[in-house]
């Protein structure tokens, strides 16, 4: 049976940033702490990091 394909929030970032992704999400989830923004906090939470790094699209 096929598995299906989750759709990733975010694109272009490495393995390490999907799981602090995850992290933060369920963090945020769990705690009640921004309600259904949970995702995009956590979404923008990596992407500042990532850029903060100085790494570009796709590394």
């Amino acid at each position: 049976m096929p598995r299906k394909k989750k759709k990733e929030p975010l694109s272009g970032v490495g393995e390490k940033e999907e799981r602090m992704y995850e992290h933060i999400k369920e963090s945020a989830q769990k705690s009640g702490r921004y309600g259904d923004r949970a995702e995009e906090v956590a979404a923008r939470t990596v992407m500042k990091h990532h850029k903060e790094e100085g790494h570009k699209k796709g590394q």
